[in-house]
């Protein structure tokens, strides 16, 4: 069978391997297939690391599925240079799959992760230079609206434009797993709610990006 490797961008926060290990074993055990975890930086281990992993236990092939959700500078530059580079350093066949996204599937994910506990809704997320990428989690809070049937507004960790978040919010993560910048987003208003990161109520979305990779 094709194994699967996730790629994270990478935290330097102490929980986020565990949380991004948890979420690949999840998929793994949906998928039936042998799963291991892998980090752009940060973290480890690299993908080349990850894939000579594979190689060693009798693996030829594998899907890596980055843990991103905007198609951003790491999604196009910093991904396929990781594939690359592992291809060439180990002989596996990598087959890219797309990222997480912000489609309707990763809406359905966050209304049904978040518990509000506070009236005002805000999507949180790492924040990006490019205008497609913000517009892109702006639409995913607009579908999340849709779904909860209340507005949700949109806050950056990151930037010039970093907000900040009332006292009456309450904070659903757009991140995979606990960061420093979720943490600051948590830390700029203390008497917000939030939720727990995502982790592994993202692992049926993992299997679907693998399974439409092999198709």
């Amino acid at each position: 069978m094709t194994a699967l490797l996730t790629l994270s961008h990478g935290s330097r926060h102490p929980r986020a391997a565990a949380g991004v290990d948890r979420l690949t074993r999840a998929a793994g055990e949906v998928l039936g297939v042998t799963a291991r975890a892998a980090h752009l930086e940060f973290d480890t281990p690299s993908l080349i690391d990850a894939a000579r992993d594979l190689v060693a236990r009798g693996h030829d092939h594998a899907v890596v599925v980055p843990l991103l959700f905007t198609d951003a500078f790491h999604a196009r530059h910093d991904v396929p240079a990781a594939l690359d580079a592992a291809r060439r350093a180990t002989g596996l066949r990598l087959t890219p799959a797309r990222g997480l996204g912000t489609g309707p599937d990763i809406a359905d994910v966050l209304a049904r992760h978040t518990r509000p506990r506070n009236p005002d809704l805000v999507l949180g997320h790492v924040g990006s230079s490019s205008v497609a990428a913000e517009a892109a989690v702006r639409s995913l809070a607009d579908l999340l609206a849709a779904r909860l049937g209340r507005d949700v507004a949109v806050v950056r960790a990151t930037g010039e434009k970093a907000a900040s978040i009332s006292s009456g919010a309450h904070l659903v993560p757009l991140f995979v797993t606990d960061a420093l910048l979720l943490d600051r987003l948590r830390a700029a208003q203390p008497h917000a709610t939030s939720d727990r990161p995502l982790t592994d109520a993202l692992r049926d979305v993992v299997a679907a990006r693998y399974r439409a990779a092999l198709t």
